[in-house]
This record gives C-alpha cells, sequence and structure tokens, in this order.
C-alpha cells in the first residue's frame, strides 16, 4: 500500500537476495518491494545487511542469488551503469564530486552527451535549472564544488542524480553531516521527490528521522528482514527494540553534574593544520572535573585540530593550553606520551586511521600507546600481560566476541569502537578527550557508550566531546561550545539548548543566541 492508500506498483522488488563475502553470510533470502512515490526507511545494527542489499541494488555488488525487478520488470543488474539505465542512483554518505570543478561540470561529468562539450553544458544548464526550480534545489552552477558547505553539496548530488533520469534514490546516512537547518531543507526537498513520484530508499540510524520522513520502514538483523512497518503505526522505542532484539534506553539516564577542580584550561590557542593552514582560531575555554563539555559543529571547522592539538598531535600555533598546572605552547609542546602520563586520555574521530591497526590483534590494540608500562614487560612485550589486560578490558567494556587474539578487523564497527574505549578508560584518566565516539556504531552499543561516559563524568573525569550529532551532543553535555569557521562562536548550558539555536550558531550566525532569548521571552 502507498502512503495514501492505495494499491502503487512496485518501483523496486527484491526477490530472494543472497550475499556471501567468504564466511559472512550478508544477506539471507532477503525480499523486499517499494511502491512507486514513497520514502522506505531501511534501518539495522551494524552488519545487519542493508548496506550491502542496497550496494546490490545499485550494482556495487552481484547478488550470489534473487532477482531485481524494477517497475514490475526484471533486471539484470551487473554494475552502477545497468542501475542508472534502470532508473535508480545513489547519493552516498561521502560526495562523489571533484571538489576543483564547477557544478555544471561535476553533473555533466559522465553524461557528456556527446564529445561537444559546449552543445552539451548548454543543454545541461537548462535541465539543471529546470530541476532546480522544480525542486527547490537551486544553486550557482558555475560555483567551485570544493568551496560549497556540505548541504550544497548534497543539493548537487540529489540534482545530479535527477538529471540522469533517477526514478528510484538511495541515500546512504544522508544528515550525519548537515545542520538541522540543512536537514530541515533535505526533508523538503524528499517530501517534493516523493510527491512527483520518485521512489526515495533511506539508509540511516537516526530513528528520529525515519519517524518525520518515511512512509514505511524495513528492519534488518543478521542478514535478514525481520520487521516491515508503516511509519504511523511504529514508535522509535519498537524499531530500536526490533532492530537490536532486545529494549533499548533511547535517552541518556543522567543526573546533574558535580563540577569539580579545573583539570583543562585553554587560552587563545591558534593551531594550523599540517599543511600551514589555520584551522583554529584564538580559542579559550575551560573544563572541569565532573562534567562534560560536547562541541559542536558542521565537521571541518576545526574540532578535529583542536582534539589533536590537545592530544599532543598537533603543536599550538599560539596561545596555551594549562593541563593539570602543566603548561603547553610553543616554547614547551609536549608528545601525547607524555600528556598520557598526566592523565589524558583520546578516543580519535577516525578509530581505524588513527586509533586502531586492523591487521593487529585485539590483545596489540589494547596496549597502543601504552606498549612502554612496565607491566607489559621491558625489553620485550609480556603477551600473558597483554592478553589478560585485553580479557579484562573486553569483558569490562561488553567487546564481543571476547577473543583477544582475534584480529581487528574482525570485530564490527561498534566492537572497534568499544575496544578503543576500554583501552582510553581502562586507566581511568583525569580528561578524556572523544571525538564523534558512535560515528558508524548501531543502537545497542550507542547506548552503551553513553552510559560509559556519563560514569566517568559522574566518578569524577572530565569529558571533552566532539560530535556532529547533535542529539548526542545535547543528551551528554553539561555544557555546549559550538565551533565554526575553526572560532568558537557559542556557549550554552545544555540544559536550555535546543537544536534550532545550535543549528544557528553552526551555521556561523552568531545572533542565535539574542533570538533563541527573544523566543524564550515571547512564550
Amino acid at each position: 500500500m502507498s502512503r495514501r492508500g492505495t494499491t502503487a506498483p512496485a518501483a523496486v522488488e527484491l526477490r530472494a537476495i543472497d550475499k556471501r563475502f567468504g564466511s559472512v553470510h550478508a544477506n539471507r533470502n532477503v525480499s523486499l518491494s517499494v511502491p512507486a512515490g514513497t520514502v522506505h526507511a531501511i534501518v539495522g545494527e551494524n552488519g545487519a545487511g542493508k548496506s550491502t542489499l542496497m550496494r546490490i541494488l545499485y550494482g556495487y555488488y552481484r547478488a550470489d542469488a534473487g532477482e531485481i525487478h524494477v517497475g514490475g520488470a526484471a533486471r539484470q543488474i551487473r554494475s552502477t551503469q545497468d542501475a542508472i539505465r534502470a532508473g535508480i542512483e545513489m547519493v552516498h554518505q561521502h560526495f562523489m564530486l571533484v571538489d576543483t570543478f564547477t557544478v555544471l561540470e561535476n553533473v555533466m561529468l559522465g553524461a557528456e552527451h556527446g564529445a561537444l562539450l559546449k552543445r552539451g553544458a548548454r543543454r545541461a544548464r537548462a535541465e539543471l535549472t529546470r530541476l532546480a526550480s522544480e525542486y527547490g534545489l537551486r544553486v550557482d552552477l558555475e560555483a567551485t564544488v570544493g568551496e560549497l558547505p556540505v548541504g550544497v553539496q548534497q543539493r548537487i548530488e540529489i540534482l545530479k542524480a535527477l538529471y540522469r533520469g533517477a526514478q528510484v534514490l538511495i541515500l546512504d546516512e544522508p544528515t550525519g553531516v548537515l545542520t538541522p537547518q540543512e536537514t530541515e531543507l533535505l526533508f523538503r526537498v524528499l517530501k517534493a521527490l516523493r510527491g512527483r513520484g520518485v521512489t526515495v530508499l533511506l539508509i540511516t540510524h537516526k530513528l528520529g528521522e525515519v519517524m518525520a520522513i518515511s512512509d514505511e520502514v524495513s528492519v534488518m538483523r543478521d542478514g535478514r528482514i525481520v520487521a516491515r512497518r508503516h511509519t504511523a503505526t511504529t514508535t522509535e522505542e519498537e524499531l530500536a527494540e526490533l532492530m537490536v532484539g532486545r529494549k533499548v534506553l533511547l535517552r541518556v539516564d543522567k543526573g546533574p553534574a558535580r563540577p569539580g577542580a579545573t583539570v583543562l584550561r585553554v587560552e587563545g590557542v591558534s593551531v594550523r593544520d599540517r599543511r600551514g593552514a589555520e584551522r583554529v582560531r584564538d580559542v579559550s575555554f575551560e573544563l572541569r572535573a565532573g562534567e562534560i563539555v560536547g562541541v559542536a559543529g558542521v565537521a571541518g571547522n576545526g574540532q578535529t585540530e583542536l582534539l589533536e592539538a590537545l592530544a599532543g598531535m598537533l603543536p599550538v600555533a599560539s596561545g596555551r593550553i594549562e593541563l593539570l598546572d602543566t603548561i603547553i605552547d610553543q616554547s614547551a609542546p609536549r608528545s601525547p606520551r607524555e600528556l598520557r602520563r598526566l592523565g589524558l586520555a583520546h578516543v580519535p574521530e577516525d578509530r581505524l586511521r588513527t586509533g586502531l591497526v586492523p591487521q593487529f590483534d585485539a590483545a596489540d590494540a589494547a596496549v597502543l600507546g601504552y606498549q612502554g608500562e612496565r607491566a607489559y614487560g621491558h625489553l620485550l612485550l609480556d603477551r600473558r600481560a597483554l592478553v589478560a589486560d585485553c580479557l579484562a578490558m573486553m569483558t569490562a567494556f561488553d567487546v564481543r566476541p571476547i577473543d583477544p587474539l582475534l584480529s581487528v578487523s574482525s570485530f564490527s564497527g561498534g566492537n572497534q569502537q568499544k575496544l578503543v574505549l576500554a583501552r582510553e578508560m581502562h586507566r581511568a584518566p583525569r580528561l578524556l578527550l572523544v571525538g564523534q565516539p558512535t560515528r558508524g556504531v548501531d543502537i545497542g552499543a550507542i547506548e552503551y557508550i553513553h552510559n560509559r561516559l556519563i560514569a566517568m563524568r559522574d566518578s569524577g573525569g572530565a569529558v571533552l566531546l566532539v560530535s556532529v550529532e547533535l542529539d548526542e551532543i545535547m543528551s551528554l553535555s553539561d555544557r555546549i561550545m559550538v565551533m565554526s569557521g575553526g572560532c568558537i562562536v557559542g556557549e550554552v548550558p545544555a540544559s536550555e539548548a535546543t537544536e534550532r539555536q545550535l543549528g544557528m550558531l553552526m551555521a556561523g550566525i552568531s545572533s542565535a543566541r539574542t533570538e533563541s532569548a527573544q523566543i524564550g521571552t515571547a512564550h
């Protein structure tokens, strides 16, 4: 049934899709029919099979068994070109755009319509102008893509898909890098697409967005579709339970903070990245024991460089950092090893690039950065000590499977993240720097990670939290700072913060606090 209550033809139908990667059975006899002109969400934990299923539909993978029907007709989709010819397009979580090209050049790339580029450009410009007007996707066609905000880049990806004739649009975690205002705009675009008969398949872990925009939702677990619901007849709580197989507490259960002594003081700090570009500008703040301070902002606004400078991975260009009475500045830099000895721990934003070595086993990964400690031997590492310590960490942090000798690459994303958190929190640090703690993590692991961070705060630890997930920032933090353009543009108590207020600050609109105060007074 469609959202209007009448039978609609299936835009796409997957029949008995089966896919293995070696011993991993990613999709198990999956069947799914999606009516035309609807928004259909697909949710599930990490490793549930949802991305594999959509990549089969888009031609990235070929199913071992099963059939794909598009518009009622069987189609052989062996490549992305086969999918595009069938009217299927995909907007990836990480945009597939050439930064140095203009908007027009990016849209035309691979769809030039012949060797005469000027003629193709005239045709493309006219069609894009029509599509932009029809769907509310206005964008400067001559602008260089790399200079545009991520929300605009996403519009370009959608325009590119429509230009190529998409009737089925797959969106993979589309709001991960958007401000709340950009998310609202995206949802308006999706509603316009739906109203004109385009079918949207939405992969997301944000259940609030599922409830807000989808008509139906399918839940995957262990490679199978275990439930299908009309969105209007379900709840976030039911979907979470279906995904995980048990009841999940969706809110963060925490009491008021009891801040103690200042652990970290940052005064006028500026930081340059490894290419010499200034990414953090004159930042000042304090962090006390027993509190979580959240740093909100769209990715790429200096949060990464701030964390890396505080962790000793990047030098301070100007200003100074005071960590537990130790001064860090240009004249007195400190290495990550020295900072760890002072009681600082760091969970990096990219666990596989910076936090782990995928080829290592869990026991080796659990001591990265701490391998010089006496407990692990002197000249040679004591493997028995490593394995025993890793076993204790895995047990305490519910890392599954509990196997210190299993390679890091064999664990799911959520369990890799819990392994990093176990390593960094195992020694009860005075200060924990944590970047994107639940990026790519399923809902069950999110609940666990949040509880551990609150427990650290309640035991007197200080936490500096960087996340692009506003609901995470608002749920966990006691105070919230917002970064835009490398600067802290606002700070609000978490108890008073609203998504709109934070979103405006994230977008660089510094009057957000004033507007919020006026709205509060008006009410």
